[in-house]
């Protein structure tokens, strides 16, 4: 690798523009790689532009030597910190893996800070429907004395294949709430930004638990929305209330078969009957909150084809919890987080699911004037050494 870095500050040295570029003298770089530790000597210049002193070719492949860290172990280590347990368990994973100690786990969490994330082109809609699963996260805060924050997650797909004997969600995408605008509004501005979303032709299958900011999609997203209420909450909360009630097996039944009729009636029933006065008042704010969206425990897809719509390989709704799970394995469990820690942390976890591009910042973002073939197609691009 230092013998290939060497040959291209040379190709750079006879091609730069020597009027601006003043070689100065030779400097050593020094940084770890997936191969060890590589050394070498690289051209020192001074822009006389500008008068400041640069290294070319660490501006060629868009690297900043000074930092000590290959580009791909720097996004090797982006990856294990965020899809792993933690920072540290990437800063020992790593060292296991190359053998020797390579950056700090401290090292690692700057280097996460210090990402940007290139949206990818938008997902083209193919059917008539979007399937949209909703629920919240709830996050602690690092600072004293102040409430954590709760993360507003969506996730998008447009239906199920069969992979083997396993479902599989087509074009699965995440949607990160952040902005002051409500919701449901900054999540149509997403849809019609990465998606090529038609509010006006497709249709909105929305499922989520029955907190008032995921229901008052109805309002705000109009009549191509269709809100189901999320059944893994609800068999909880019936499991929860009536397990070793006479009344729990029809129940459970009822609301499997998608008779929400039935299924109300049972709870209803069941009002008066239970020992515990605590769990009578969970029960009648359950019956309560139902009440407000009762066909909301229907089969969507009866209200599919009333309006006309194929539901050939629809599937039940309910991904939202699995969803959460991920995100909360990582997020969670004793682990406290800073605004800018949090935010950064989700945009490389969500873009690492969904395959953006994560542009790590390496303190050189904007090429040297005079080295605009580096851009040409046919030359190197970067990391082109070690990948």
């Amino acid at each position: 690798m230092a013998e290939l870095l060497q040959k291209f500050d040379q190709a750079i040295a006879l091609e730069r523009d020597k009027k601006r570029f003043y070689l100065k003298d030779k400097r050593p770089l020094k940084f770890e790689s997936i191969f060890g530790q590589v050394e070498l000597k690289r051209n020192y210049y001074q822009d006389k532009k500008t008068g400041k002193y640069v290294y070319l070719l660490d501006q060629y492949l868009a690297f900043d030597g000074t930092k000590g860290v290959s580009p791909v172990v720097q996004d090797l280590a982006i990856e294990l910190a965020v899809t792993g347990s933690s920072y540290r368990h990437a800063d020992q994973t790593l060292e296991r893996l190359l053998g020797y100690p390579v950056i700090s786990h401290e090292g690692i969490r700057q280097q996460v800070l210090n990402t940007e994330i290139i949206q990818s082109d938008p997902v083209p809609v193919t059917g008539d429907v979007l399937f949209v699963e909703v629920d919240g996260l709830y996050t602690k805060s690092q600072e004293k004395n102040k409430k954590g924050r709760e993360l507003k997650i969506a996730s998008t797909h447009q239906g199920w294949e069969m992979n083997g004997k396993r479902t599989k969600l087509i074009d699965k995408r995440h949607f990160i709430h952040r902005d002051d605008a409500p919701f449901w509004e900054a999540f149509e501005d997403y849809l019609m930004t990465t998606h090529d979303y038609d509010p006006t032709k497709h249709e909105l299958v929305i499922n989520g638990d029955g907190a008032s900011w995921i229901t008052s999609c109805r309002d705000y997203l109009g009549k191509n929305v269709t809100f189901v209420i999320d059944r893994f909450h609800v068999a909880r909360d019936v499991r929860h209330l009536l397990k070793n009630h006479p009344r729990y097996r029809s129940a459970k039944k009822k609301l499997n078969s998608y008779d929400w009729r039935g299924f109300m009636m049972e709870l209803n029933s069941a009002v008066g009957t239970l020992e515990d006065e605590k769990k009578e008042e969970e029960l009648e704010a359950l019956i309560a909150q139902l009440s407000q969206y009762p066909k909301a425990l229907g089969d969507y897809r009866e209200k599919l084809k009333k309006k006309g719509i194929d539901t050939t390989g629809f599937r039940p709704m309910g991904s939202a919890e699995g969803t959460m799970s991920v995100f909360a394995k990582r997020l969670k469990y004793g682990r406290t987080w800073s605004n800018l820690g949090l935010d950064k942390f989700v945009d490389v976890f969500v873009a690492l699911k969904d395959g953006h591009e994560i542009k790590t910042l390496q303190g050189i973002l904007e090429r040297t004037p005079g080295l605009e073939q580096a851009d040409k197609p046919e030359n190197p691009p970067k990391h082109f050494v070690e990948k």
